[in-house]
């Protein structure tokens, strides 16, 4: 499992053996569960966590009890709780694996140590990080400006590989709309 996040590592940085190895002994390798979850609300974050393969989300509960999907995270993607990480304060999401997954992940203090230790990782990490902030400020603006047919067809290519995997009623919560009217959209797409 490893050598697919050696392979995406390269593709970002230039890495040598020895620092990968350095990362690796780190590392915790694990298999999930269609269903299972990695963080409960009210537990502190952690960890950084790698998908090599499979698919999750990250959601949390309203009010009224209705579940809300913030973001999914499909392979070759990093999920996280970044508000928990960032502060150790108790979590308000949850982050469940909805296929049976394989990830990696790094308890905070060992990756922290490896940030200082790894120009390079450091450097990638600061990118990941502000590619992650432009995301989530073009999700904000999509969310407060798109029509529904705008936000279905954003959501296709953002996660072309994540819509047939998922239930439709967490691809309507992630998009803000009701399972009705995105049934219409998908409908009204078919047909043009």
């Amino acid at each position: 499992m490893f050598e697919i996040f050696e392979k995406y590592l390269r593709s970002w940085i230039d890495i040598s053996d020895e620092e990968l190895n350095s990362i690796r002994k780190v590392s915790i390798e694990k298999s999930i569960r269609k269903s299972q979850s990695i963080l409960h609300d009210g537990e502190v974050w952690k960890m950084n966590c790698f998908i090599a393969k499979g698919c999750f989300r990250l959601y949390r509960f309203g009010k009224d009890g209705v579940d809300h999907t913030m973001r999914f995270g499909v392979e070759n993607w990093w999920m996280t709780d970044q508000e928990s990480y960032n502060n150790n304060t108790p979590s308000l999401y949850n982050i469940e694996a909805l296929a049976i997954s394989h990830i990696i992940m790094w308890k905070k203090e060992d990756w922290e140590e490896l940030l200082s230790q790894l120009p390079n990782l450091k450097n990638f990490q600061e990118r990941l990080s502000a590619r992650a902030y432009e995301t989530s400020q073009q999700r904000i603006y999509s969310l407060i400006s798109n029509s529904a047919e705008e936000k279905y067809i954003e959501f296709q290519k953002t996660y072309p590989n994540v819509f047939n995997k998922v239930p439709l009623h967490m691809v309507a919560s992630y998009l803000g709309m009701s399972r009705e009217t995105l049934s219409r959209v998908r409908k009204d797409s078919i047909k043009k």
